[in-house]
């Protein structure tokens, strides 16, 4: 028997708590899934995402701190609040309070959205 989907977003939120944003990217996203960013930018595939994610890692000098604050999952759809605090290496900050939604399909997302909390 397969994980429960609560098992496979616990997962998931690990990994993203430990900066591993491009492997939880890898790993959990369909091939076709697609994103959108609260400032509009949409990706419409994996291969776009994980480019998009391995820039914005790259860019990153020091990860300060990734806290999961609230995770709530009613059916497929998921919903993990978080607080994400890096330093870049352009020398900016980076202090996101954002909440994640999440829709999935047999344990794997399809699509999943952004909002600034």
């Amino acid at each position: 028997m397969g994980n429960s989907l609560n098992e496979i977003l616990s997962a998931k939120n690990e990994m993203v708590k430990r900066g591993q944003i491009v492997e939880a990217t890898e790993k959990y996203f369909t091939a076709d899934a697609k994103t959108i960013d609260f400032d509009g930018t949409v990706t419409n595939n994996k291969s776009e995402m994980l480019e998009k994610m391995q820039g914005f890692a790259g860019a990153i000098a020091n990860v300060n701190g990734i806290k999961l604050h609230n995770t709530s999952l009613g059916g497929n759809v998921s919903f993990a609040e978080f607080t994400f605090d890096f330093d870049m290496k352009d020398g900016s900050k980076i202090l996101w309070h954002e909440i994640l939604r999440t829709v999935w399909e047999n344990g794997q997302i399809v699509e999943e959205q952004y909002f600034k909390a």
